[in-house]
């Protein structure tokens, strides 16, 4: 176990990507390069092919990387060789032990099923013994490899923020304890220290993140930017900024948005199960909206113990004196429930009534693997908003009337019109702009940045579905008004507004303000 401070970090597949300028990921070329930059530990995965061969791959499928849908278990090794060569060569799980055979360094070997954990088990047995292994993964396999190689060190699997019990850690008698680093927080620290074993966090490549958990006293991070980490626990001391804490929490943020988008898809395919009620028939939820909330609730509790959490389906409340994160899970479950893809999620971290970290999904998302995913859209308070690695910026709207022949779109206050919306749409009409009510006001309101139209509103605000939204509206550059008309990011309980500049923003306000003045004086809609 390593000091405090200084974590071992763990090159995850080697060093691959942009780190080794292409070295694809599980080949020899990025076990050595990791080698070169330094790492002590590399962690690679391995499947078994039909005629029993060891091999490094992480998917169960060549698909990723090879653009073959053939599964590794139903090729013979020749078939498994014939993609690729030179470096990018798929190689055996004995050619990588050879590799570092009296290096010093540890070969950490994951598998994500028990079905190659036998024949791992014996092509390590006939290794040099001086190659150096460890082991992690699914839980089966750690116990057949405890069956194989009873002195195998063994690094134990774990999902929960609580950590394992003694009567749990019997069977495979770990050294260490491996679990996502999200749900990794002090008190799972010390309580995995206080049994003599050694916490292992996964993956992790933010540095606040990483400087972050070397506080904590983690004592190995696995990694898959292995130089920009070295930096950032090399003088790891007991205190953090103000800016590492922004950092680490816009990095939090993407990492729960990104899980949150992924469970979304998955779930438009593979169904979305019973659909229940709130406080009427129109007002839905779904296990997709509890699981999620859940999730990302461990992750807020482990990571940020100080800061309240208000959700829209557990709750919670804020006075306002502490930090605040508010979840809406999915944002337009009604479009959810009835097989509409256009749902959201917001996340935002509020201090002093302002947002300053938070994150939306677009709707309009990406294929991933044969899956549609919504699209994370992150934003911190002085450091723009982003999605996928592009930064966004609003365009003026143009013309003399930033609204004729434009968009902007609105929502309706549940399944009712609000006062003055068929007021409003009328006065949009005179000037050739056209009204749309997509179904989620996160989206809505976070659109104008995404260039979905020139302005949009909601006719209450609530930091849960609108605060993130807000946020990635500023930082592109665009404008938010409350219901006076101020630019404001703390807008309070009534209408809300955004637009691509100012001037679209104002004209849309007006328009609200003359329809609301309307038809509270005639009690028309």
């Amino acid at each position: 176990m390593t000091r405090p401070g200084m974590p071992r970090l763990v090159a995850h597949r080697g060093l691959h990507a942009e780190e080794t300028g292409g070295a694809r990921e599980n080949t020899l070329a990025a076990l050595r390069a990791a080698v070169a930059a330094g790492a002590a530990w590399i962690e690679i995965d391995v499947r078994r092919t039909r005629d029993g061969a060891v091999v490094l791959l992480h998917d169960p499928t060549l698909e990723r990387l090879w653009g073959d849908r053939s599964a590794v278990a139903d090729l013979e090794l020749a078939e498994v060789r014939e993609r690729g060569g030179g470096e990018r060569r798929i190689p055996l799980l004995s050619e990588a032990l050879d590799l570092l055979h009296g290096s010093g360094v540890v070969l950490l070997i994951d598998m994500d099923e028990a079905v190659p954990a036998a024949a791992a088990a014996e092509v390590v047995r006939s290794s040099p013994a001086d190659t150096a292994t460890a082991w992690c993964g699914d839980l089966d396999a750690m116990r057949r490899v405890r069956a194989e190689l009873p002195d195998a060190e063994i690094w134990m699997p774990w999902a929960s923020p609580v950590p394992p019990s003694e009567a749990e850690l019997a069977e495979l008698r770990p050294s260490v304890v491996n679990a996502p680093h999200l749900i990794v927080g002090a008190d799972f620290v010390s309580g995995v220290h206080a049994r003599g074993l050694g916490v292992a966090v996964w993956t992790v490549d933010e540095p606040a993140q990483a400087a972050h958990l070397a506080r904590l006293g983690v004592d190995s991070v696995t990694t898959n930017v292995l130089p920009r980490l070295q930096a950032a626990v090399a003088d790891v001391t007991t205190g953090s900024s103000d800016s590492d804490e922004g950092e680490r929490a816009a990095g939090i943020v993407r990492e729960l948005a990104e899980w949150a988008a992924e469970r979304t898809a998955l779930a438009r395919i593979d169904g979305i199960g019973p659909v229940q009620t709130k406080k009427d028939p129109g007002d839905h939820v779904t296990r997709i909206d509890r699981e999620i909330e859940h999730g990302v609730r461990v992750a807020l509790r482990a990571q940020f113990p100080a800061h309240a959490i208000v959700g829209e389906e557990e709750g919670g409340e804020s006075d306002g004196t502490r930090p605040c994160w508010y979840l809406d899970p999915v944002d337009g479950t009604a479009n959810l429930a009835n097989g509409v893809p256009w749902t959201s999620f917001s996340l935002a971290l509020v201090q002093d009534g302002r947002p300053v970290v938070g994150a939306v999904l677009d709707p309009v998302g990406e294929a991933k693997d044969g899956i549609s995913v919504p699209v994370p859209v992150i934003a911190g308070e002085g450091r723009g908003a982003w999605r996928r690695g592009s930064r966004l910026v609003s365009s003026p709207g143009a013309g003399e009337d930033p609204l004729s022949g434009a968009i902007v779109t609105t929502e309706l206050a549940g399944t009712s019109a609000w006062p003055g919306l068929s007021r409003m749409l009328d006065a949009l009409a005179e000037r050739h702009c056209t009204l749309r009510i997509p179904g989620s006001g996160t989206a809505t309101l976070a659109g104008v940045a995404l260039g979905r139209g020139v302005a949009a509103m909601v006719h209450r605000y609530s930091p849960l579905d609108h605060a993130a939204a807000l946020l990635i509206v500023a930082e592109a550059g665009g404008c938010v008004l409350d219901a006076e008309g101020r630019p404001t990011l703390d807008p309070g309980p009534g209408p809300v507004f955004t637009g691509v500049d100012e001037r679209s923003a104002r004209a849309l306000h007006l328009i609200w303000r003359e329809a609301a003045s309307r038809a509270a004086s005639d009690g028309a809609r």
